[in-house]
């Protein structure tokens, strides 16, 4: 018998990224990043670890099937169930959607409009991830996030438990489209938060989106208003006088959801996003002094 062939050494973590990277480049914009993230979550370690301490190590056997789910185009949040916002960490599955850097201005205009708020209110909380990134940063302020599904309220408060904000943040199944949904919420609020479902039905989306994050939390009817509809007229009653709501909206929504926050006695200041897109409204009625809603 001839002699045998010496086995191949296993493929380092640093061969297995760039492998990894050539093939995700064909379905993702961010092919090197999402390797390296999904690298991370197969080492259990953290991606500056990963690039400072790993690299020559065995690649891990449970990395290619990460990729495998990627090439079909699963977020990495999802496959990793994992997602960072406003410096937290988020859980995430799919029951929610993922929590996106665009989102960040408003919470920023939500603590410039009223870094005193005592009571915060987030409409279709998802993640949780508006809600507990303002009490994060409000130590004194307390919040109920709702949203209609049970499965989204779930991971809400397990969030909520995990960055210890649990004291402060109630999190209730409620659907504003149904009456007597604000009957359990104990308003007034100093700030509302909400990113409603605003995406057109017939909306060009990429598969990530489309085929895997919840269509409940993304689509709102033919021209994408339909929560606006809905939702905005029944703010005011829900504000302490001269208080302000955040609502997240498409970047070329900014004229129609004013014109409706108009006709509700709103005032409106449009905030843009790090693309300057135009990405939440800040409304309020001019109403005197704001009450703190203690």
């Amino acid at each position: 018998m001839g002699d045998v062939a010496p086995a191949a050494p296993p493929m380092t973590v640093a061969q297995a990224l760039r492998e990894a990277a050539e093939r995700l480049s064909a379905t993702s914009d961010t092919a090197r990043l999402d390797a390296e993230l999904l690298m991370a979550h197969a080492l259990g370690a953290t991606r500056s670890d990963l690039l400072l301490r790993h690299q020559r190590d065995a690649s891990p056997p449970a990395f290619a099937a990460l990729v495998e789910r990627r090439l079909a185009h699963e977020p990495v949040a999802y496959i990793t169930g994992q997602q960072e916002f406003f410096g937290l960490p988020f859980h995430v599955t799919r029951d929610v959607l993922i929590p996106r850097g665009d989102s960040e201005v408003l919470v920023e205009a939500a603590l410039a409009a009223r870094p005193d708020a005592r009571r915060v209110l987030d409409c279709g909380t998802g993640s949780g991830a508006l809600l507990l990134a303002v009490l994060a940063h409000l130590p004194e302020a307390r919040g109920v996030g709702i949203d209609r599904s049970e499965a989204a309220r779930a991971v809400a408060a397990g969030n909520a438990n995990a960055l210890g904000l649990s004291p402060r943040a109630t999190l209730l199944l409620a659907d504003w489209d149904q009456p007597g949904w604000t009957d359990a919420l104990g308003g007034p609020f100093d700030l509302i938060l909400a990113n409603p479902p605003y995406v057109e039905d017939a909306a060009p989306l990429a598969a990530s989106v489309r085929e895997h994050e919840p269509a409940g939390a993304l689509f709102a009817g033919a021209d994408g208003l339909d929560a606006y509809r809905v939702l905005i007229p029944q703010l005011a009653g829900l504000l302490a006088p001269g208080c302000a709501a955040l609502i997240e909206i498409g970047a070329t929504q900014g004229d129609a959801v004013s014109a409706l926050a108009a006709d509700s006695g709103f005032s409106v200041r449009r905030h843009r996003d790090l693309g300057n897109r135009e990405r939440a409204l800040e409304l309020k009625i001019p109403l005197g002094f704001c009450g703190t809603g203690d």
